[in-house]
């Protein structure tokens, strides 16, 4: 199944996607949110019956879930992109937090931060936890505890990331907007193999990124395994599971500027289309 939200900012509605149609999820949750998604969301809208059609043209589209509790992000997670930034393969994932009040519509606008000189883009496969995840035994167990996956923007200032002294991921990772998330919340039960879809990028329609999940250097179960051995994770939150190669920090494209437009898509969970402006 497909869910959106839609709706003006604080007041969307959920929504079941069937093709060009959508269906009020109002009378089975008030949200797309980590009740909803530990409870059996499939089965509690397939047991629902009919639901009614609604209009959804001309409004907007908000993340598809509700705030999450926690935004955890994996860096330099992919083989090629690792060689780009110039350092070499982790040997264990890097991680760190983003603000959950940057998530945002994959349509809304990114603000650049006031003084911000290299905001850059980066799409990256979200996976949002469906059930409580604390000490697995195993990678194996890992997928059997996710709601489903989303098209994520981890939009990054990477003078605050890297500069010194030291640099601070979370300064240049939790600016105002910088995770356009969405259109959809694709379940598990339809993404057969997270590791085989394909990632893309463009700015101002030229192409930036080209590269698919299973470039990854840790795969999904594994990153949900390793981060249930000091941290849990708890229904709707959101994993960020690292960008390929092709982002501006690469020095082969500018960063970006007010007024550029970026789309980020992955195969077979949808596009999203964002206008920077200046905060």
């Amino acid at each position: 199944m497909r869910f959106m939200r839609i709706g003006p900012v604080g007041a969307e509605r959920p929504v079941l996607v069937d093709g060009d149609a959508h269906y009020d999820l109002s009378g089975v949750t008030a949200d797309i949110d980590g009740a909803f998604l530990a409870a059996d969301p499939v089965g509690r809208v397939r047991a629902a019956g009919a639901l009614p059609r609604v209009d959804v043209t001309g409004q907007r589209v908000g993340a598809p879930i509700a705030r999450p509790g926690a935004v955890l992000c994996i860096g330099q997670n992919y083989a090629a992109h690792a060689r780009e930034s110039g350092v070499a393969p982790p040997a264990q994932p890097i991680l760190f937090h983003k603000s959950p009040n940057t998530v945002v519509g994959p349509y809304d606008d990114v603000l650049i931060p006031r003084g911000s000189v290299k905001t850059d883009w980066e799409v990256e496969l979200a996976v949002v936890i469906g059930a409580r995840v604390r000490y697995l035994d195993s990678p194996a167990d890992a997928l059997a505890h996710v709601a489903g996956y989303a098209v994520s923007n981890d939009v990054t200032e990477r003078e605050w990331q890297f500069a010194d002294p030291g640099g601070q991921w979370a300064r240049g990772k939790s600016c105002e907007t910088f995770n356009p998330l969405g259109p959809c919340l694709v379940t598990a039960d339809e993404v057969a193999d997270p590791q085989a879809l394909r990632l893309r990028s463009w700015v101002n329609g030229q192409p930036r990124q080209d590269s698919g999940t299973a470039d990854m250097i840790f795969e999904v179960a594994y990153l949900i395994w390793h981060l249930s051995q000091f941290t849990v994770l708890e229904p709707g939150d959101v994993l960020n599971t690292g960008t390929p190669q092709g982002v501006a920090l690469s020095g082969r494209f500018p960063y970006l500027s007010a007024g550029d437009v970026v789309e980020v898509e992955i195969g077979g969970l949808g596009r999203q289309r964002t206008v920077l402006s200046p905060a």
